[in-house]
């Protein structure tokens, strides 16, 4: 598996996690609007959307010697 494969695979599953996450609880819908009104809210999502970012792309990397 190539790393553009790979990382257009990572892409997908994340996509289809957020969905599913969204339809099995709804409540974070309304966080994520809520969140894009209050901006101090806001900041709170991108934190945590930047950790999964890094949990999935950063840890999953092999370290360069």
């Amino acid at each position: 598996m190539n790393p553009r494969l790979r990382a257009v695979l990572q892409i997908c599953v994340l996509i289809v996690v957020i969905t599913a996450l969204v339809l099995v609880f709804p409540r974070a819908l309304a966080f994520v609007e809520m969140a894009a009104r209050e901006l101090r809210y806001f900041w709170w999502l991108i934190l945590i959307l930047a950790l999964a970012l890094w949990l999935i792309f950063g840890l999953g990397s092999k370290k360069k010697q």
